[in-house]
């Protein structure tokens, strides 16, 4: 009877693991297939024409997600191990996930599912929300629960891009508003719903050490040097892929020096916080997302990379303090900090450079892609936004921010109730942000802590999964 309740939620993790990749191994045996090869000429060119200026790209974004995510997430000292093992276990996760239900949404014709690499990049795109989500609840919940995060998150994403870019017609070429904006208040939803109305006092194991930021910090300089891939990866090769290239470069660069500055006037002894370098040098790659391939002027790049930067740290230094007292929400990561305001602040500049974009759409023309693969400006050349008028096409990136709030926030709630259940294994406090619950780490075993009660020892064993 004793041994059941122990060894129950350790065996939960590679069963839900081993279910979940069976049965993709089952769907893709008879569902996935590749393209047919072509033996003309010009269609051989065509797509080798697509894989080597894709691929690249693609092998950016894996560097950022896996390496430099990873990375930056370390900065708890004691959760290095499981911030980086369940970053690239959710990304593995999510993309396969992603992969089948956008196959079964847009491309399942004739019984088929032909994939290809631009399929694999878009459900990649997708994963990357639950990537950002879990940063709200980062150390303070199990592999199982972040799984079913993962497993909720995927399809309302979907949903949520559906309504966005295709309903609506949104332009968000980098994501700001369908990944960033939508994660964002996902993850801050999941984390008011699943602690509820309880403050979580500051955790011992919670403090950074100079070590673990400095591991974060490099983390944020690899996201630093990918970024412009990520934003520029589903615009139109050409004008506005450069485009995109140099206004992402432009605002990070801007964010990176007005984060020092708004950091060190933030302090009172005029130093740097690591924290601030971590994020704020990262929230103009945010905000540019939503306008990169616009042909908004150098200096307005700058700008918005400069303001995102300050909205960043003033957030660290101000908001969440309030938000985590007034309303008891719990945010590890800052990710609203982050992902939250910078993508509203690119929203609303989404919204300002439609309205002054020039009657002279030549070379202006905005041209991402959609997730079905076809263009998501088809229709408009010409007029850049048709019949619709800037005023109207201004008005629906407004609906779309609403959108993705609205949408994220109140599936975050739903997912964040169903994460409570008990059979879900969640840490408790004393033993959250700390490696051992999840890995043999030989030093502990063979050194144990002096103050470790046999009551933490025997939860440790029981949460462990």
């Amino acid at each position: 009877m004793a041994v059941a309740p122990s060894t129950y939620p350790r065996r939960l993790l590679p069963l839900f693991l081993g279910l979940f990749q069976g049965a993709l191994l089952l769907f893709f045996a008879l569902f996935i297939t590749y393209d047919e090869p072509s033996a003309q000429a010009d269609d051989t060119s065509l797509v080798a024409n697509q894989v080597y200026s894709t691929f690249p790209f693609f092998q950016d974004i894996q560097v950022m997600l896996v390496v430099g995510l990873g990375l930056l997430l370390t900065f708890l000292p004691r959760y290095g191990f499981s911030a980086l093992t369940h970053n690239f276990l959710l990304l593995s996760f999510s993309m396969q996930w992603a992969l089948v239900l956008q196959g079964l949404l847009y491309h399942f014709h004739h019984g088929q599912i032909h994939l290809d690499l631009h399929k694999l990049l878009v459900s990649e795109f997708a994963a990357v929300t639950v990537l950002i989500s879990v940063g709200a609840i980062l150390g303070r919940a199990s592999p199982c629960q972040l799984l079913v995060m993962a497993t909720c998150e995927i399809p309302v994403y979907l949903t949520s891009e559906w309504v966005i870019v295709t309903c609506l017609g949104v332009l968000d070429v980098g994501g700001t508003i369908t990944i960033h904006i939508f994660s964002c208040y996902f993850g801050l939803g999941v984390s008011k719903a699943l602690f509820r109305a309880a403050q979580q006092p500051l955790h011992p194991k919670e403090t950074p050490t100079p070590s673990s930021d400095l591991m974060s910090l490099v983390g944020t300089l690899i996201l630093w040097v990918f970024w412009p891939s990520f934003v520029a990866v589903l615009c139109q090769p050409g004008d506005a892929q450069h485009r995109a290239i140099l206004n992402t470069l432009l605002a990070m660069s801007a964010s990176a020096i007005t984060t020092v500055v708004a950091s060190s006037l933030l302090e009172r002894d005029g130093k740097l916080s690591p924290g601030h370098l971590q994020n704020g040098s990262l929230a103009g790659g945010v905000a540019i997302g939503v306008v990169a391939d616009m042909a908004v002027p150098p200096a307005a790049a700058l700008a918005l990379g400069s303001l995102s930067a300050a909205v960043c740290v003033l957030g660290f230094g101000f908001l969440t303090p309030l938000l985590r007292r007034k309303l008891t929400l719990h945010d590890q990561c800052g990710i609203h900090n982050l992902h939250g305001l910078p993508g509203i602040l690119g929203a609303a500049a989404s919204v300002v450079a439609v309205l002054v974009a020039s009657k002279d759409t030549s070379g202006s023309q905005p041209s991402q892609l959609s997730p079905a693969g076809g263009n998501a400006s088809d229709g408009v050349e010409g007029g850049q936004w048709g019949h619709r008028g800037a005023g109207g096409q201004a008005l629906c990136q407004a609906a779309g921010l609403a959108v993705a709030v609205g949408a994220s926030l109140l599936a975050g709630l739903l997912t964040g109730a169903a994460l409570r259940l008990p059979c879900l294994a969640r840490p408790p406090e004393r033993l959250c942000f700390d490696d051992s619950l999840y890995f043999k780490i030989q030093d502990q075993a063979e050194s144990p802590e002096p103050d470790s009660s046999a009551e933490e020892g025997a939860l440790a064993l029981k949460e462990r999964v």
